[in-house]
C-alpha cells in the first residue's frame, strides 16, 4: 500500500473523513470521504500526518494554501478557496513548489504543474416542488462575515443591501438564515466599529436585533431552499472566473431559482435559463418586481431548464465524482512513474 498525508488546517485523526465535519458546520464531508475511498482503489492510503507517524511516504496532499514545512516527498495542493481569503492560493512562486495544483483559476492555467478543476458538489436531488408549494418568497443563508479590507469586487455588502432593501420595502417576502445574524454586519473604519460594538451591547442588553429578518440557523440549507422560490446566491467576491462554489448548486439541487452574482463566466459554465443573473438589474427595486412577475408557468420552465442542466455532462464537471478523479487519476499516474 502507497501511504500519503493530507493536510487541511483544524483536521487530525482523520476527522476529515468523517461524518460531519467538525471545522466548517455547513462542510458536507461527501467529497473527502470519496476522495480517500477512489484511493484506496488505486492502492493508495491517505491519512491526516499524525496519523501517518513512522510510516514511510510517497507524497503529501495540501487542501488550500498553507505554510509547508522541509519534505523530501512530492506534494500536491487543491487550491479551490477565494484568493481573496488564502492569499497563498493567487501565490505563483507558491505553485511552483507542489508537483501539481488542482485549481479553478484559470490565470495558472499556462503553469506546466497546474490541472484544472471546479468546486465539488454532490449532485443528488429529489423532484422539486412546485412555485405553489414554496411558502418563502425569497431567502438568503450565508454566515454573516465580511472582508476587514475595502475590496471593489466585495459582494459581502451587496448581500447586506438585499437584506436592508428587503427589511425596508417587502418584509414579508425575505427570511434569512445562517450563522451570526444576531450580531451587526462587520464593518470597515473607526466610526464602523464603533457602531458595530455600540449595537452589539444593545443586543446583549436590550434585545435588540440588527437583522429583523433573520429566522436563525439552519442544520440543513435544503430545509429553506425546498420551501423558497428563489434564493440570493452571491459569491464573497465577483469576477472570478470559474469560481462557482456551492451556494448556487444548493438552490438549483433543492430546485429553487437561483438569484447569481460572482463569477464573470458563469453563463459559459451553467445555462443562463437556470438562474437569474443579478448583473442585469440597475437595482434591488427593478429585481423584485422581476421576480414578482415569474408566474407559476414560467416559474416551471426555470425548473426544467434545471433538471436538464443537473442531468448534463456540462453539470458533471462540478460533480464531487469528477473532482475526484481528476485528482486521484492524476496523482497515481505519476507515482506509477516513479
Amino acid at each position: 500500500m502507497i501511504i500519503g498525508s493530507i493536510f487541511q488546517d483544524g483536521h487530525s485523526r482523520n476527522s476529515l473523513f468523517s461524518t460531519e465535519d467538525s471545522v466548517h458546520r455547513y462542510n458536507p464531508t461527501y467529497t473527502p470521504i470519496l476522495l480517500r475511498k477512489e484511493f484506496l482503489a488505486l492502492g493508495i492510503e491517505i491519512n491526516t500526518p499524525d496519523m501517518n507517524d513512522g510510516r514511510q511516504l510517497a507524497f503529501e496532499l495540501h487542501v488550500e494554501g498553507r505554510p509547508l514545512a522541509e519534505s523530501e516527498v512530492p506534494r500536491y495542493l487543491i487550491a479551490t478557496e477565494n484568493p481573496f481569503i488564502n492569499r497563498l492560493n493567487d501565490d505563483l512562486e507558491y505553485f511552483k513548489r507542489f508537483a501539481q495544483v488542482f485549481t479553478w483559476n484559470q490565470k495558472f492555467f499556462a503553469l506546466g504543474n497546474v490541472t484544472p478543476i471546479l468546486f465539488p458538489n454532490q449532485l443528488v436531488w429529489t423532484p422539486f416542488k412546485p412555485y405553489a408549494e414554496r411558502d418563502l418568497f425569497a431567502s438568503l443563508i450565508n454566515a454573516n462575515k465580511g472582508f476587514p479590507y475595502a475590496l471593489d469586487t466585495d459582494l459581502y455588502q451587496e448581500r447586506i443591501r438585499v437584506i436592508r432593501w428587503y427589511e425596508q420595502h417587502a418584509p414579508s417576502q425575505f427570511a434569512l438564515y445562517g450563522m451570526g445574524w444576531n450580531k451587526p454586519a462587520r464593518g470597515l473604519g473607526v466610526l464602523s466599529k464603533l457602531r458595530r460594538r455600540i449595537d452589539r451591547i444593545r443586543s446583549q442588553i436590550y434585545g435588540y436585533k440588527p437583522f429583523p429578518s433573520y429566522r436563525g440557523e439552519v442544520r440543513l440549507k435544503r430545509d429553506v431552499l425546498a420551501r423558497s422560490k428563489f434564493s440570493y446566491c452571491y459569491e464573497n467576491v465577483s469576477d472570478l472566473p470559474n469560481w462557482v462554489t456551492e451556494k448556487i448548486f444548493d438552490s438549483l439541487l433543492a430546485g429553487c431559482v437561483p438569484i447569481y452574482w460572482g463569477a464573470n463566466n458563469v453563463a459559459d459554465l451553467i445555462p443562463t435559463d437556470c438562474f437569474i443573473d443579478r448583473r442585469k438589474f440597475d437595482d434591488m427595486d427593478t429585481l423584485h418586481r422581476f421576480l414578482e412577475s415569474i408566474d407559476e408557468d414560467r416559474y416551471a420552465r426555470y425548473q426544467a431548464a434545471i433538471y436538464d442542466f443537473l442531468s448534463s455532462e456540462a453539470a458533471r464537471r462540478f460533480s464531487s465524482e469528477h473532482y475526484v478523479k481528476t485528482i486521484t487519476e492524476r496523482i497515481a499516474s505519476d507515482l506509477g512513474r516513479r
